[in-house]
């Protein structure tokens, strides 16, 4: 691969019944704009038992981005929000200062009957003087996301501003997300298409940068930001995101994202001590996992 690119193949984690790919971030790069975090659910099969149960967890310092290509996701959270996520939906939970929530299978999906779950949990870091901002959750469904047709390209915005488009979701820093497929061999050209860092996570099929392929479960990030063009076989779809760095280095622990490691600490404390506030009616409660040194 060129210098001027970095490649990243998913790492597995296993979720209870659920594994899921992991791809941000890693040691040679921690964030891409302001996205910080990015899991690859399935895609897999689920049912007749096996199902996605992610108990009551807390998040500070960041919104969480859910996008799904198959399967459903219920979501709750302490704020009273109740949301099923279907396909092209677009779920956005802000924790701001505090917040906890849930991700399971809908009641409706606990059958028997097997069915494919794949999608995106993907954490968008808030700039320092948003921090601490009060919580909030926004659903956009499917119909309201910009869609449109262009040299052989299916293209769906689901954040930001790209291709001269802007989203419903604009989120709190400059920022961008696009699911493309590609319906036939063709060339992506993002010069003076949108601004910022740009990384590619392929989620089917492959692309090719300079005689160099890139497969299904990889992600590649460019160095030159959007300066730059790849070439799509027929049938790939990925997503595209990114944009312009945040001013202030921001630092991860377990859930929680902060410019300031006193912060992260202080979180830690009060999830240990559960002092969060609680999604209506779910006693369940995931700890912190010690870390090993």
């Amino acid at each position: 691969m060129a210098n001027n690119k970095l490649l990243v193949n998913e790492r597995q984690a296993d979720l209870g019944n659920f594994m899921v790919g992991r791809l941000l971030p890693f040691r040679k790069k921690r964030q891409v704009g302001p996205f910080t975090f990015i899991d690859h659910m399935g895609p897999a099969i689920l049912g007749n038992g096996k199902y996605v149960d992610v108990d009551q967890h807390p998040h500070i310092g960041l919104s969480t981005l859910t996008y799904l290509f198959e399967g459903e996701i219920e979501h709750k959270d302490s704020l009273g929000s109740h949301k099923i996520i279907s396909p092209g939906d677009v779920g956005f939970m802000t924790s701001g200062h505090g917040v906890t929530h849930t991700e399971r299978t809908p009641e409706f999906r606990r059958t028997l009957e097997n069915f494919t779950m794949h999608g995106y949990q993907i954490w968008v870091a808030l700039p320092k003087d948003k921090e601490d901002i009060d919580p909030n959750f926004k659903f956009y469904p499917s119909s309201d996301i910009p869609s449109w047709e262009k040299d052989g390209l299916k293209l769906r915005l689901v954040a930001g501003n790209a291709f001269g488009k802007s989203a419903p979701l604009q989120g709190y820093s400059s920022m961008f997300m696009v699911d493309i497929l590609a319906e036939e061999e063709t060339t992506l050209n993002l010069a003076n298409q949108l601004k910022g860092e740009v990384a590619f996570v392929i989620v089917k099929g492959e692309i090719t940068k300079k005689d160099h392929k890139v497969e299904a479960g990889q992600m590649l990030i460019s160095k030159t930001d959007e300066q730059c063009s790849i070439c799509l076989d027929k049938g790939t779809r990925l997503l595209l995101f990114g944009g312009e760095p945040l001013k202030d280095e921001h630092f991860l622990l377990w859930n929680f994202v902060s410019s300031s490691k006193e912060k992260l600490q202080k979180a830690k404390e009060r999830w240990k001590n559960k002092q969060f506030p609680k999604v209506p009616g779910d006693d369940t409660y995931i700890p912190i996992p010690e870390l090993k040194r």
